[in-house]
Protein backbone atom coordinates (compact mmCIF):
# COMPACT_ATOMS: atom_id res chain seq x y z
CA UNK A 1 0.00 0.00 0.00
CA UNK A 2 1.40 3.45 -1.01
CA UNK A 3 -0.48 6.63 1.01
CA UNK A 4 0.74 10.25 0.32
CA UNK A 5 0.38 13.53 2.01
CA UNK A 6 1.00 17.08 1.86
CA UNK A 7 3.15 18.75 4.57
CA UNK A 8 2.50 22.41 5.02
CA UNK A 9 5.22 24.67 6.01
CA UNK A 10 3.99 27.10 8.76
CA UNK A 11 5.52 31.08 9.57
CA UNK A 12 4.84 32.23 12.84
CA UNK A 13 3.10 36.00 12.42
CA UNK A 14 4.08 36.41 16.15
CA UNK A 15 6.38 34.71 18.41
CA UNK A 16 7.59 35.86 21.91
CA UNK A 17 9.71 34.20 24.44
CA UNK A 18 7.44 34.43 28.23
CA UNK A 19 9.19 32.15 30.85
CA UNK A 20 11.41 28.96 31.38
CA UNK A 21 10.02 25.93 32.96
CA UNK A 22 11.62 24.47 35.40
CA UNK A 23 13.59 21.87 32.87
CA UNK A 24 14.74 24.40 31.37
CA UNK A 25 11.91 24.35 28.13
CA UNK A 26 11.57 27.95 27.32
CA UNK A 27 7.23 29.33 27.26
CA UNK A 28 6.46 30.89 24.04
CA UNK A 29 3.45 32.86 22.75
CA UNK A 30 3.39 32.68 19.14
CA UNK A 31 0.58 32.78 16.48
CA UNK A 32 1.35 30.16 13.37
CA UNK A 33 -0.03 30.12 9.90
CA UNK A 34 0.13 27.44 7.51
CA UNK A 35 0.95 28.64 4.11
CA UNK A 36 1.02 26.34 0.96
CA UNK A 37 5.11 26.02 0.49
CA UNK A 38 4.73 22.17 1.06
CA UNK A 39 7.03 18.62 1.42
CA UNK A 40 5.18 15.85 0.40
CA UNK A 41 5.31 12.05 2.43
CA UNK A 42 5.13 9.01 1.06
CA UNK A 43 4.59 5.99 2.99
CA UNK A 44 4.91 2.55 1.49
CA UNK A 45 4.54 -0.91 3.34
CA UNK A 46 6.31 -3.86 2.57
CA UNK A 47 9.67 -3.18 3.65
CA UNK A 48 11.96 -4.69 6.10
CA UNK A 49 11.66 -2.40 9.36
CA UNK A 50 11.17 1.08 9.65
CA UNK A 51 13.17 2.99 6.78
CA UNK A 52 13.34 6.97 5.90
CA UNK A 53 14.82 8.95 2.92
CA UNK A 54 14.85 11.80 1.36
CA UNK A 55 15.64 13.70 -1.68
CA UNK A 56 17.98 15.82 -0.11
CA UNK A 57 21.19 14.21 1.03
CA UNK A 58 21.56 16.51 4.34
CA UNK A 59 18.56 15.67 6.10
CA UNK A 60 19.30 13.04 8.12
CA UNK A 61 17.34 9.70 7.60
CA UNK A 62 18.40 7.78 11.05
CA UNK A 63 16.55 7.71 14.14
CA UNK A 64 17.52 11.56 14.37
CA UNK A 65 14.82 12.48 11.97
CA UNK A 66 11.53 13.84 13.28
CA UNK A 67 9.63 11.70 11.09
CA UNK A 68 11.09 8.77 12.54
CA UNK A 69 10.81 9.78 16.05
CA UNK A 70 7.13 10.27 15.07
CA UNK A 71 6.49 7.06 13.54
CA UNK A 72 7.95 5.04 16.56
CA UNK A 73 6.38 7.05 18.98
CA UNK A 74 2.69 6.34 16.98
CA UNK A 75 3.93 2.65 17.15
CA UNK A 76 3.95 2.63 20.65
CA UNK A 77 0.82 4.19 21.44
CA UNK A 78 -1.51 2.08 19.15
CA UNK A 79 0.60 -1.41 20.58
CA UNK A 80 1.60 -2.33 16.89
CA UNK A 81 4.52 -2.04 13.96
CA UNK A 82 4.15 -1.92 10.29
CA UNK A 83 6.89 -2.83 8.16
CA UNK A 84 7.13 0.59 5.95
CA UNK A 85 9.73 2.98 4.14
CA UNK A 86 8.99 6.74 4.48
CA UNK A 87 10.76 9.10 1.43
CA UNK A 88 10.63 12.87 2.27
CA UNK A 89 10.38 15.19 -1.19
CA UNK A 90 11.47 18.33 0.38
CA UNK A 91 10.73 21.65 -1.02
CA UNK A 92 10.48 23.67 2.67
CA UNK A 93 14.07 25.02 3.12
CA UNK A 94 15.75 23.66 6.19
CA UNK A 95 17.26 26.09 9.15
CA UNK A 96 14.98 28.31 7.91
CA UNK A 97 12.08 28.58 10.96
CA UNK A 98 9.19 27.24 9.01
CA UNK A 99 8.47 24.03 10.49
CA UNK A 100 9.36 21.80 7.58
CA UNK A 101 10.63 18.71 9.92
CA UNK A 102 7.42 18.98 11.95
CA UNK A 103 5.23 19.38 9.24
CA UNK A 104 6.81 15.87 8.01
CA UNK A 105 6.21 14.45 11.30
CA UNK A 106 2.52 15.18 11.52
CA UNK A 107 2.16 14.16 7.91
CA UNK A 108 3.33 10.63 8.83
CA UNK A 109 1.03 10.83 12.08
CA UNK A 110 -1.96 11.10 9.71
CA UNK A 111 -0.72 8.87 7.50
CA UNK A 112 -0.21 6.20 10.00
CA UNK A 113 -3.64 7.30 11.31
CA UNK A 114 -4.81 5.71 8.13
CA UNK A 115 -3.14 3.14 7.77
CA UNK A 116 -3.35 1.23 11.01
CA UNK A 117 -7.77 2.54 11.28
CA UNK A 118 -6.14 3.81 14.64
CA UNK A 119 -8.98 6.68 14.62
CA UNK A 120 -7.32 8.62 16.95
CA UNK A 121 -8.14 12.39 17.05
CA UNK A 122 -5.65 15.20 16.76
CA UNK A 123 -5.48 15.69 20.04
CA UNK A 124 -4.27 12.23 20.36
CA UNK A 125 -2.05 12.99 17.30
CA UNK A 126 -1.04 15.95 18.74
CA UNK A 127 0.17 14.41 22.18
CA UNK A 128 1.87 11.64 20.04
CA UNK A 129 3.48 14.14 18.10
CA UNK A 130 5.40 16.11 20.89
CA UNK A 131 7.78 13.62 21.41
CA UNK A 132 9.25 14.49 17.55
CA UNK A 133 9.30 18.30 18.24
CA UNK A 134 7.49 21.19 20.18
CA UNK A 135 5.86 22.70 16.95
CA UNK A 136 4.42 19.05 15.59
CA UNK A 137 0.99 19.88 17.42
CA UNK A 138 0.36 22.48 15.32
CA UNK A 139 0.96 21.11 12.15
CA UNK A 140 -1.15 18.30 13.04
CA UNK A 141 -4.18 20.95 12.99
CA UNK A 142 -2.89 23.29 10.70
CA UNK A 143 -4.47 26.33 9.54
CA UNK A 144 -4.53 29.57 12.51
CA UNK A 145 -3.72 29.16 15.80
CA UNK A 146 -2.00 31.02 18.93
CA UNK A 147 0.36 28.45 20.48
CA UNK A 148 1.76 28.51 24.22
CA UNK A 149 3.22 26.38 26.61
CA UNK A 150 6.68 25.01 24.84
CA UNK A 151 4.04 25.05 21.40
CA UNK A 152 2.24 22.29 22.90
CA UNK A 153 -0.93 24.25 23.81
CA UNK A 154 -2.83 25.02 20.35
CA UNK A 155 -5.83 27.05 20.42
CA UNK A 156 -7.52 27.77 17.02
CA UNK A 157 -8.46 31.33 15.50
CA UNK A 158 -10.95 31.43 13.24
CA UNK A 159 -9.07 34.35 10.31
CA UNK A 160 -10.63 36.16 7.79
CA UNK A 161 -7.27 37.11 6.25
CA UNK A 162 -6.03 35.56 2.84
CA UNK A 163 -2.94 37.09 1.54
CA UNK A 164 0.31 36.27 -0.51
CA UNK A 165 3.95 35.61 0.77
CA UNK A 166 7.23 35.48 -0.63
CA UNK A 167 9.73 34.00 1.48
CA UNK A 168 13.82 34.95 1.52
CA UNK A 169 15.84 31.86 2.45
CA UNK A 170 19.73 33.61 3.03
CA UNK A 171 22.24 30.77 2.24
CA UNK A 172 22.68 30.17 6.09
CA UNK A 173 20.88 29.16 9.18
CA UNK A 174 20.71 29.90 12.33
CA UNK A 175 21.21 26.96 15.42
CA UNK A 176 17.70 26.97 17.51
CA UNK A 177 19.33 25.85 20.95
CA UNK A 178 22.06 28.80 20.37
CA UNK A 179 19.37 31.61 19.47
CA UNK A 180 17.54 30.41 23.37
CA UNK A 181 20.99 30.80 24.75
CA UNK A 182 21.77 34.22 23.26
CA UNK A 183 18.11 35.10 24.83
CA UNK A 184 19.22 33.73 28.17
CA UNK A 185 22.41 35.82 28.39
CA UNK A 186 21.11 38.96 27.05
CA UNK A 187 17.69 41.57 27.77
CA UNK A 188 15.47 41.56 25.01
CA UNK A 189 12.10 43.74 25.47
CA UNK A 190 8.55 41.76 25.29
CA UNK A 191 7.01 42.18 21.78
CA UNK A 192 3.56 41.62 23.23
CA UNK A 193 2.16 42.15 19.68
CA UNK A 194 0.04 38.28 19.35
CA UNK A 195 -2.99 40.38 20.72
CA UNK A 196 -3.33 43.01 17.64
CA UNK A 197 -1.99 40.08 15.31
CA UNK A 198 -5.25 37.73 16.29
CA UNK A 199 -7.63 40.97 15.98
CA UNK A 200 -6.40 41.34 12.62
CA UNK A 201 -6.63 37.80 11.35
CA UNK A 202 -10.04 38.16 12.85
CA UNK A 203 -11.10 41.35 11.01
CA UNK A 204 -9.42 40.35 7.58
CA UNK A 205 -7.28 43.24 8.27
CA UNK A 206 -3.74 42.67 5.94
CA UNK A 207 -2.75 45.76 6.82
CA UNK A 208 -3.22 45.99 10.77
CA UNK A 209 -1.59 42.44 10.09
CA UNK A 210 1.39 43.67 9.04
CA UNK A 211 1.72 46.06 10.87
CA UNK A 212 1.99 44.37 13.93
CA UNK A 213 3.70 40.83 12.78
CA UNK A 214 7.30 40.83 15.31
CA UNK A 215 9.40 38.06 16.35
CA UNK A 216 11.88 37.93 19.33
CA UNK A 217 14.09 35.92 17.76
CA UNK A 218 14.87 38.40 15.05
CA UNK A 219 15.67 40.62 17.98
CA UNK A 220 18.04 37.93 19.46
CA UNK A 221 19.98 37.40 15.96
CA UNK A 222 20.81 41.04 15.60
CA UNK A 223 21.94 40.24 12.14
CA UNK A 224 22.51 42.99 9.32
CA UNK A 225 22.12 40.06 6.49
CA UNK A 226 18.53 39.60 7.89
CA UNK A 227 17.36 43.28 8.51
CA UNK A 228 18.59 43.61 4.52
CA UNK A 229 16.54 40.93 3.32
CA UNK A 230 13.40 42.47 5.30
CA UNK A 231 14.36 46.00 3.79
CA UNK A 232 14.27 44.45 0.68
CA UNK A 233 10.84 42.78 0.31
CA UNK A 234 9.43 45.98 2.07
CA UNK A 235 11.11 47.49 -0.80
CA UNK A 236 9.33 45.26 -3.16
CA UNK A 237 6.09 45.95 -1.86
CA UNK A 238 5.93 43.74 1.12
CA UNK A 239 3.15 45.87 3.30
CA UNK A 240 5.19 43.73 6.23
CA UNK A 241 8.24 41.69 6.87
CA UNK A 242 9.68 39.53 9.71
CA UNK A 243 11.60 36.35 10.32
CA UNK A 244 9.80 33.42 10.92
CA UNK A 245 10.52 31.31 13.76
CA UNK A 246 14.45 31.16 14.86
CA UNK A 247 15.11 31.72 11.52
CA UNK A 248 16.67 32.45 9.08
CA UNK A 249 14.00 32.67 6.42
CA UNK A 250 12.05 36.35 6.01
CA UNK A 251 8.74 36.66 4.85
CA UNK A 252 6.91 39.70 3.48
CA UNK A 253 2.93 39.96 3.78
CA UNK A 254 1.28 41.32 0.02
CA UNK A 255 -2.44 41.82 -0.20
CA UNK A 256 -2.24 40.78 -4.10
CA UNK A 257 0.34 39.04 -5.95
CA UNK A 258 3.91 39.79 -5.25
CA UNK A 259 6.19 40.71 -7.81
CA UNK A 260 9.52 38.86 -9.18
CA UNK A 261 12.18 39.11 -6.59
CA UNK A 262 15.98 38.35 -6.83
CA UNK A 263 18.44 38.53 -3.65
CA UNK A 264 22.25 37.61 -3.88
CA UNK A 265 22.79 34.68 -1.83
CA UNK A 266 18.90 33.90 -0.79
CA UNK A 267 16.39 31.71 -2.49
CA UNK A 268 12.73 33.15 -2.53
CA UNK A 269 9.79 31.40 -2.55
CA UNK A 270 6.27 32.06 -3.08
CA UNK A 271 3.53 31.15 -1.14
CA UNK A 272 -0.29 32.27 0.10
CA UNK A 273 -2.54 31.60 2.72
CA UNK A 274 -5.79 30.78 2.92
CA UNK A 275 -8.60 31.85 5.93
CA UNK A 276 -9.75 29.93 8.15
CA UNK A 277 -13.36 28.76 9.03
CA UNK A 278 -12.23 27.56 12.37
Amino acid sequence: MILTAKAPAKINLSLDIVGTRDDGYHLIESVMQSISLCDTVTLQTGTNGLVITCDQQDVPCDESNTVYKAAVAFFEEVGLSVPLSIHIEKHIPSQAGLGGASADAAAVLHLLNRLTGAELDDKMLSKIGLSAGADVPFCVTGKTALCTGIGEIVAPIHSAAEFSLLIVKPDFGFDTPSMYKKYDQGTFPPKNNHAAVVQALRAGDIHGLAEHVGNVFEDIADDARIAAVRDALLKAGALGACMSGSGSAVYGIFEHTPPALTLPGCTVYSAKTEASSI
